[in-house]
C-alpha cells in the first residue's frame, strides 16, 4: 500500500475549491481511492460552496 498527495477540485454550481487529499493506492482493483476523512473534507468543502 502506498499513499500520495493529491489536490482534488470540488465543484458546486459556478463556484470550485481545490481540497488536499490523500489517495491510498494498493494492487486493488478500485485503487486508488481516498480514506473516510477525505471524503468527508470533499464533502464539507461542496456544502460550503453551496452556501456560499
Amino acid at each position: 500500500m502506498r499513499n500520495r498527495r493529491h489536490t482534488k477540485l470540488g465543484h458546486e454550481g459556478q463556484y470550485m475549491a481545490e481540497v488536499d487529499v490523500e489517495l491510498i493506492e494498493t494492487d486493488e482493483d478500485w485503487s486508488p481511492y481516498l480514506s473516510l476523512e477525505d471524503a468527508y473534507k470533499l464533502e464539507d468543502a461542496r456544502a460550503a460552496l453551496r452556501r456560499r
